[in-house]
Order: structure tokens, then C-alpha cells, then sequence
């Protein structure tokens, strides 16, 4: 016996099937999906009720003339260095090696957020426990804290550490003592906390009334106690590699950390006033002053001196970073360069391109940028992404760019990518999906993306060139 069913999309998309009786709700689901083009989702009843599992139509009563919503959430990648996971429109998550995308795995059912260290994941389930795994060493084993691990609303990630912000304010943590795991010393401190910001080693929390409670690896910015006075009606916190930058209420700036990292502002201290953002790379940090004009301090080499440039820094939008360099994009749409030459500091060869730019991403020492007429220009160190020249003739119309630690991916108006960097440039359209691609998300040197229907994808660099994968569905 069969009976017909609608299932509609939450946009008024609609599907009419013919099923069996005897069809599980999950091959009623993957039916719908298949019609509709979208990818994984939770189908419900009129009422609300999800439906998931084996159980079949018969079993679950449904009747002839049923209409069923299916609700997909929007598809959420992380990654560490060399691993992707995602949590799926049906709030699955799965997870892959970068290197090794055929081997991906179905890990845990409802979750709501996945945080990544450079080894491990953190999965928050709707339940609001928390589902690690990974490296121990990167905070992949969160056993010694699992019974502690309740009603968590945020996670935060250091290098090889997690800390969980609790709907109560409170924080657990997990994950090697020197990366920032064990906050015992300054737990009693952790209450009514607001966001938590991360560096290579340590943590710094931001609590209710703008107060702050770091811990860690002390030389990394784990101890603030030089400036601990100082930092009252903090609004947000920066991070470079060992230091951090907090950005107060009246909009100046307090700095803490290695040294050489951007750690002491001391020189600079009277500039930072009406500080609207700040910036920062490995080694330097860059502030946006509400005029417009850029301050800049730590490693001189690596951009923590902007001296050669700063007549140009006038009317700054947005700066980005690379491992050693930064790029101010300017309110007219031109762009200025300083720090590393070997980082992305040089322009000179493609200055006169560099007008109407409207975004630029890095890789760790090399740029693209995409212009308003949907071109983009490239430069940096070659085996980084900063040569296109291969692909030039299909950068074009691009909508959105992403980068790996060596390469870029440029995202084009049909949904094609094109890819380019590390050993040789590789023009990827033709491995996407039937429908276009909407997200990209990079790891190490591979990339993965989401495409309309809910097919993720992914690439791998192998002997000198990028491979392409279909992961899952």
C-alpha cells in the first residue's frame, strides 16, 4: 500500500511523493532531499514532532494527504590544521581528514556549534553537553571535565585547548595546562563571564561588569597582572601569537603578553586613543583609529613598524593580515602594504591594479584581493597563492575568496571555484556539484566546501596538485 505525502521547504519549495507503508522515515527524508535539491534536514509533522530513525510510515501513522516540513539548518564547517568536520542541515556531525577526505565518519547526532584547536574538536550538542574528539594533546579528550560539561553556550579554542562558557558565566576547561586547559588557579575569578578571547597559549575572559581573568602559558599573555588595574570596561580583546590588545569603553587600548609579540604598547600608548578596531598578525598589532589613521606596534619586521607608510594610512576602512605583513584597504578603495617583504609587504608590481578593492584575505605570506567588478589580484610569495597567473583568465565575476595557509579559493557568481597556490594552480569548476557552491572553509592546505543541495566537498593538495572529493551528502 502506498499513500501520498507533500514535504515543504521553510522558503514554500514543495515536493509531492509516493511512498510505501513500509518506507522508513529516513528514505522518506533522503526522497524529499533528492527532490528538492537541498541536503540534510530534520523532517516534522504539522504539530512539530520530528520524525527520525527506522521507524516506517505505517509505524509513525502517517496519513495519505500528510504535509511534512523539512527544516535544514545552514551547514557550519570547522577545521583544524589538517581535519574538517561539519555539522549538517540535520544537526549531524561528520568529520574527515583534510588529507584523507574518503575516510570521513558520522561522530554525533544534534549538535548546535563545532569549535576546532589546531588537533581536536568541540561539538556543543543541543542538549548543551559537549562531544570531543581529536588529538588528547589538542584538547581532543575532555573526559576529566565531561560531568562538569552542562548547559554550555560557547566554546573557545587556543591552540591545543578548550575553554566552555557556561549559561551560568562559568567556565570549564580542558586540554594541555601550558596551552591554557587548567584554569584552576583562577576558576573561583571565572564567574558571570561574557566572551573568552584565545592566543597560542593562553585565555582571557571578558566578564559582566568589563573586568578580565586570563590564564595560560604566563608569557603568552596568560598573566595580566602588570595591567590587571588598567583593565576596567574592556569591549573586546585581539590576539596575536603570545600577546593580546583590549580595546576599553573610552576606546584606548591595553596591551599584555610576549613583548616581541606585540605585548608591550608602552611607545605607542599615547596614540591609542579612539581606537575603533585592531588588527593583528604573528608578531605586530595594527589599531584603527576613529579618523581614519592607523597605529601600529610590536615586531618592527613584521609590520609592527608602519613609519614607511604611514603618510599613506589616512582614511582607513579595514586592515587584514598575513603571517608578517598587513594590507589597509582605504576608503577609496585603494590599497597600502607594510611589514615582511617575504609576508606579502610588497606591491609595487601591482599597485595600479589595486583600485575598487572590496575584500582581501591571506594566506600566511601572500594576498588577494577582490575588486568591485569582481576581478582579483594576487600577490606574495608564489608556492603561498601569490602568483594566479594561471587562473587569471577565470577570475572573474568572483563573489566571495577564502584561504588556506598556502592557497586561495575565489568562489564565482555560478557557483564554480577556482583554486590556486602551493605547487601549481588548479581550476576546480569542474569537480563541484550539480548545484552551486555557498561556502568555502580552509585547512592547512585543503579546502572544503557546501554546495545548494547539502553535497560537501573537499580538496586535497597530492603530487603538486589539488584533489578533488565528494564527502558526503
Amino acid at each position: 500500500m502506498t499513500i501520498d505525502v507533500t514535504v515543504t521547504l521553510m522558503s514554500g519549495k514543495t515536493a509531492s511523493l509516493t511512498t510505501s507503508m513500509d518506507t522508513s522515515v529516513e528514505e522518506l527524508k533522503l526522497q524529499a532531499q533528492m527532490l528538492l535539491q537541498v541536503g540534510s534536514g530534520v523532517l516534522r509533522t504539522a504539530s512539530g514532532e520530528s520524525l527520525m530513525g527506522n521507524a516506517t510510515v505505517r509505524q509513525l501513522g502517517l496519513q495519505a494527504g500528510e504535509v511534512l516540513t523539512l527544516q535544514i539548518r545552514p551547514v557550519q564547517i570547522a577545521a583544524t590544521s589538517s581535519a574538517f568536520a561539519t555539522c549538517r542541515g540535520d544537526g549531524s556531525a561528520v568529520s574527515w581528514s583534510g588529507s584523507y577526505p574518503d575516510t570521513f565518519r558520522l561522530l554525533c547526532q544534534r549538535v548546535s556549534h563545532i569549535q576546532a584547536s589546531q588537533g581536536a574538536f568541540a561539538a556543543i550538542l543541543e542538549t548543551g553537553n559537549v562531544f570531543t574528539w581529536g588529538d588528547p594533546a589538542y584538547g581532543g579528550d575532555s573526559s576529566s571535565v565531561q560531568n562538569q560539561l552542562r548547559h554550555v553556550r560557547e566554546i573557545q579554542a587556543s591552540q591545543a585547548a578548550f575553554a566552555a562558557i557556561l549559561e551560568d558565566g562559568a567556565v570549564v576547561t580542558w586540554g594541555p595546562s601550558h596551552r591554557g586547559g587548567d584554569s584552576s588557579s583562577v576558576q573561583g575569578q571565572l564567574r558571570n563571564v561574557r566572551e573568552i578571547q584565545s592566543c597560542r597559549s593562553a585565555f582571557a575572559a571578558i566578564l559582566s561588569d568589563g573586568s578580565v581573568v586570563t590564564w595560560g602559558e604566563p608569557t603568552c599573555g596568560g598573566d595580566c597582572g602588570s595591567v590587571s588595574s588598567r583593565l576596567r570596561n574592556v569591549r573586546q580583546i585581539q590576539s596575536s601569537f603570545c600577546a593580546f590588545a583590549a580595546i576599553l569603553d573610552d576606546r584606548s587600548v591595553v596591551t599584555w603578553g610576549l613583548s616581541s609579540t606585540g605585548g608591550n604598547s608602552a611607545c605607542v600608548s599615547e596614540q591609542l586613543q579612539n581606537v575603533q578596531n585592531v588588527q593583528a598578525n604573528r608578531s605586530a598589532f595594527a589599531a584603527i583609529r576613529e579618523d581614519g589613521s592607523v597605529v601600529t606596534w610590536g615586531d618592527a619586521a613584521c609590520g609592527g613598524d608602519s613609519g614607511s607608510v604611514q603618510q599613506h594610512l589616512v582614511r582607513v576602512c579595514e586592515i587584514q593580515a598575513s603571517m608578517a605583513a598587513f594590507v589597509a584597504i582605504l576608503e577609496n578603495g585603494s590599497v597600502v602594504a607594510w611589514g615582511h617583504p617575504s609576508s606579502g609587504s610588497v606591491i609595487d608590481h601591482v599597485q595600479e591594479q589595486l583600485r575598487d578593492v572590496k575584500q582581501i584575505q591571506a594566506s600566511e605570506n601572500a594576498f588577494a584581493a577582490l575588486l568591485a567588478d569582481g576581478s582579483v589580484v594576487t600577490w606574495g610569495l608564489k608556492p603561498y597563492g601569490g602568483d594566479s597567473a594561471g587562473v587569471q583568465h577565470r577570475l572573474r565575476n568572483v563573489q566571495q575568496i577564502q584561504a588556506s595557509g598556502n592557497a586561495f579559493a575565489a568562489l564565482r557568481d555560478d557557483g564554480s571555484l577556482v583554486l590556486w597556490g602551493g605547487a601549481v594552480a588548479w581550476d576546480v569548476d569542474e569537480f563541484t556539484s550539480t548545484a552551486p557552491v555557498q561556502q568555502i572553509q580552509a585547512s592547512g592546505e585543503s579546502f572544503a566546501a557546501v554546495s545548494a543541495d547539502g553535497v560537501i566537498l573537499s580538496w586535497v593538495w597530492r603530487n603538486g596538485c589539488m584533489s578533488p572529493w565528494r564527502v558526503c551528502r
